[in-house]
């Protein structure tokens, strides 16, 4: 792309506002700036869009927003009337410009003729794929950033099963925005005629009231402690009101709020870096837990998609759990607790991707439930569960992976922070009458099943040069990965890339089950493993790294060592 070209043409078309333009004469002696902006189109995928909120083509605007969403209302004609008349439910996030970007979307698709339903005000991430499965509607989409900085936003696509979009339904839409040579192809309506012609439908707390009964059914057992303290925090996203008002209806009566992160907050003034993965996020709620004496910290990220807790130790110290921990936790009481109401089923089955540890499997082995591993993403997770449905082969139970995303039930099709929330405060209340905490329940479970440890390292490369050295990582890697670490050797890897998953022992090479990708995983002989990735949202390699023990201590010390050889290989890339 001819970047200076595209820049010059924004600059001075009329069709761009004068807010537009006049942003983008405030960078006219920057040409790296210009550059970084212009020289490539923002990417869209399986995971939508997501980026830096300003004017150009590498950025998330309003006119960016209305590309994508043309090239989506195109594929959606493609289908006929009847998949025009289904439509598209629309939510957004607290995000800067999220509304107008959500907006922006529902008339461009009703300016095509594709009925949109847009939420009155802002919604959790998993009430739209609530929505598309209630509503019956084609398509979905939300506008977040989910855990990024105040100054992104993004935009993702759901298909009418209620998941996040596959790359079956990606790369056409793909192709429809390609096809977009110019912003005046893009159709447009008032909101005055969208409505009057009944393709702006606004949808109101109706949809809440469903989405909340629903979740309050997924509950397994009562016979728990009600008055259990919990601290919860939303992060100053849209997690407040569902996640309150489901355990406030479950009969919690000692949550308490966070009251600096209650409220929305676009700017995310009191947290800055709003993922509740960052130990530095549950700050305030840290502190309010040892005033009020709770025993559970929890936080759900900006989209509320997203669960992370921390739980008090017998020093009254708060220790974190990270994703792997929580969704071993959630699936030892889930199924423990179905096993004894006889509600688990024969062929139960849970989906985990295959970056996530194998405690959860571990524990699922335990209670006769399949698990079923997935490229990174819950458009797999649910993928997968979308087909296991349609094959009745297995009845799904849980999903999760290790970035602290987790579902249960068959009604929402994504990672749900309200469901998690509401499960984890009650396997935390039932624990209490046994007199155990979560921390108790994580060391009864290591004892019996083996330490596992585990470390994510994320490489944060930004710009034109950073993505050109996370590509020269991953191909020097592929190529020259250790064969041995410490005492322990390789004895399988998988190249999804190539899609071959090779035997060191015996020489064989076979066929990857799982479709293909850029993903390296290596298998050591001690049960450890590790895998290297580009992340497919953010400027990132990101490095897990999973050792198992007998004891905590050979667990940790296996852990760094694996650190050591592995970060020493990557970093030795220019």
């Amino acid at each position: 792309m001819d970047y200076m070209k595209i820049y010059e043409e924004w600059l001075n078309n009329e069709y761009f506002d004068e807010e537009t333009r006049k942003e983008l004469r405030s960078i006219k002696d920057d040409p790296k700036e210009i550059e970084d902006r212009f020289y490539r189109n923002l990417e869209f995928g399986t995971a939508g869009l997501r980026g830096k909120i300003a004017a150009g083509t590498n950025r998330m605007n309003k006119y960016i927003i209305a590309k994508v969403t043309q090239g989506l209302a195109d594929f959606i004609v493609d289908k006929g009337d009847e998949a025009m008349e289904r439509g598209v439910a629309i939510a957004y996030d607290c995000r800067h410009y999220s509304y107008e970007f959500a907006k922006t979307a529902a008339l461009v698709l009703a300016a095509n003729g594709v009925k949109a339903y847009l939420f009155e005000t802002l919604r959790p991430t998993p009430i739209l794929s609530y929505t598309v499965r209630r509503l019956k509607t084609i398509s979905g989409i939300v506008v977040t950033a989910s855990h990024n900085p105040k100054e992104y936003n993004g935009y993702k696509v759901y298909w009418e099963n209620g998941a996040q979009i596959l790359s079956s339904i990606a790369n056409p839409i793909l192709e429809k925005i390609e096809n977009i040579k110019s912003f005046t192809e893009i159709k447009n309506i008032s909101e005055e005629e969208a409505k009057e012609k009944g393709l702006l439908k606004i949808i109101g707390k109706e949809i809440d009231d469903e989405y909340i009964e629903k979740v309050k059914e997924l509950s397994i057992r009562d016979d728990i402690d009600k008055d259990i303290k919990i601290v919860y925090t939303p992060l100053n996203g849209t997690g407040n009101i569902p996640v309150r008002r489901v355990l406030k209806e479950r009969g919690f009566k000692n949550i308490i709020v966070v009251p600096e992160q209650e409220n929305p907050d676009p700017d995310f003034t009191t947290v800055g870096y709003p993922n509740p993965e960052d130990i530095k996020a549950f700050k305030y709620a840290e502190n309010l837990g040892k005033e009020v004496g709770a025993e559970l910290l929890i936080a759900t990220d900006p989209d509320c998609d997203r669960l992370a807790i921390m739980v008090k130790d017998k020093n009254g110290e708060y220790v974190a759990f990270n994703g792997n921990q929580t969704g071993a936790i959630l699936i030892r009481y889930i199924l423990e607790s179905r096993k004894e109401k006889g509600t688990l089923p024969d062929n139960g089955a849970i989906i985990k991707s295959l970056v996530t540890g194998d405690m959860g499997k571990a524990i699922a082995e335990k209670y006769g439930v399949k698990t079923f591993e997935t490229l990174t993403g819950f458009k797999n997770i649910c993928g997968k569960e979308n087909e296991l449905e349609r094959t009745e082969e297995y009845k799904f139970i849980f999903g999760y992976e290790e970035s602290i995303g987790y579902v249960a039930g068959d009604f929402v099709r994504d990672k749900d922070g309200v469901i998690s929330s509401m499960l984890l405060c009650e396997a935390a209340a039932y624990y209490k009458t046994l007199g155990k905490s979560l921390l108790d329940i994580l060391n009864e479970t290591y004892e019996e099943l083996g330490y596992y440890r585990e470390k994510l390292i994320s490489l944060v490369l930004e710009g034109i040069e950073g993505q050109h050295r996370i590509g020269r990582m991953m191909e020097v890697y592929r190529k020259e990965f250790p064969k041995q670490i410490g005492e322990v050797k390789l004895v399988k890897y998988i190249d999804l890339e190539e899609g071959k998953e090779f035997d060191m022992k015996s020489g064989e090479v076979s066929d990857s089950e799982m479709p293909k990708s850029n993903v390296l995983k290596f298998m050591l002989d001690d049960e450890s493993w590790y895998a290297v990735r580009p992340s497919g949202t953010e400027p990132k390699i990101k490095i897990y790294i999973y050792s198992k023990g007998n004891t905590l201590k050979e667990s940790e010390n296996k852990l760094k060592v694996m650190e050591e050889v592995i970060m020493t290989k990557l970093n030795s890339v220019e």
